[in-house]
């Protein structure tokens, strides 16, 4: 069987990592055609994994991202023409549905971002079948299967992930010194036109507000400032979970970071006006994420409830025991997934035998 999966974001390297090794390691030949963005390439190589690079960006700006979007769907489309894959599958890539289209193929997507109206619009109609979240929160009509699981379980499921803290210490991070890890968006995504985070001043001020519960590392999907580049993480892309799994809490603008760090039981702080059925879900039932997306002073209130958190010395056994509650409730994804993809490849486009 032959496999097109399109990667344009670090997020989706990690989802789908172990699909390919999976599939490959059954004498399937996987594809994958990425945009080299934020770490994606470098993600790729560090998993042993093949790509071609056909970006380096999606765009800025709603005219450049116009123009790039058609110009990487004609890319996608040419490099689908000539693998001749079985299937194709991946996220909501609009580049992507249109290439499965245009080559006749079925398209197998998993989605849980509902702010990708466009993408999404676009896959309800040119897809075959689209997984989402049981809680997600839009209606996409008869293509859509809601199934009882998280995204960030294709690669943090205990079956496919074990934090290792000696992998950390041997690229010289120390994982049991208390720390706190901040994750700032560059806010360049389609969703994010019209948004923005913290300046300056305001990074600055909470990486001191929170010095005093433990060290404090900055990773920014910006550009960091010169005035906190001493707290910038260092270390590799590959390794960014297992520094989740240890952390006292996480403080994100970015909805991926956070939901990571939930599905590994360590408490999140998120910060964004986008609303989620999954971050909603690890809110109210699980507890692990606390969510402000309303008013000015809404970075004034995840501070004072992160301050909250970090006083309580049990926190960590907390996160602990509101993690095995929620890998009870949620299915491992990876072998349904793969079962989707076989049998999409065997009865084409329309999706049915």
């Amino acid at each position: 069987m032959k496999i097109l999966l399109t990667i344009d974001h670090p997020a989706w390297v990690h989802q789908f990592h172990h699909i390919v090794h999976t599939l490959e390691s059954r004498g399937d030949q996987v594809k994958v055609v990425a945009i080299d963005r934020g770490g994606v390439g470098e993600l790729l190589e560090s998993y042993g994994i093949a790509y071609v690079r056909c970006a380096t960006t999606t765009g800025k700006g709603v005219l450049q991202k116009a123009l790039l979007l058609v110009w990487l769907s004609l890319e996608h489309t040419w490099q689908g023409l000539r693998f001749r894959p079985d299937v194709f599958i991946g996220r909501a890539s609009p580049m992507q549905a249109f290439a499965a289209w245009v080559c006749r193929k079925p398209h197998l997507l998993y989605e849980d971002t509902e702010v990708s109206k466009f993408s999404l619009n676009l896959c309800k109609r040119l897809s075959t079948k689209i997984l989402t979240p049981r809680t997600f929160l839009t209606d996409l009509g008869e293509k859509q299967e809601r199934v009882d699981t998280y995204k960030e379980l294709f690669y943090l499921h205990p079956s496919v992930f074990t934090p290792d803290k000696q992998v950390l210490r041997e690229a010289g991070f120390e994982p049991d010194e208390p720390y706190i890890i901040l994750r700032f968006s560059a806010w360049n995504a389609s969703h994010d036109i019209g948004r923005r985070g913290l300046d300056v001043a305001g990074k600055e001020a909470l990486v001191k507000r929170f010095k005093k519960y433990g060290r404090v590392y900055v990773s920014d999907e910006g550009t960091l400032p010169e005035s906190l580049a001493s707290y910038r993480l260092s270390t590799p892309y590959a390794l960014i979970h297992h520094v989740l799994a240890f952390a006292r809490l996480v403080y994100s603008e970015g909805a991926t970071m956070a939901s990571e760090s939930v599905v590994l039981g360590t408490h999140a702080i998120y910060v964004n006006t986008l609303l989620s059925g999954t971050t909603q879900e690890m809110h109210r039932r699980f507890e692990l994420l606390y969510p402000f997306q309303q008013g000015e002073d809404r970075y004034q209130k995840a501070a004072d409830k992160a301050e909250e958190l970090l006083a309580d010395p049990a926190l960590e056994q907390k996160g602990r025991e509101k993690r095995a509650r929620l890998l009870k409730e949620k299915i491992d994804i990876n072998d349904y997934f793969i079962c989707e993809t076989d049998r999409l490849a065997k009865v084409g486009r329309k999706g049915k035998a």
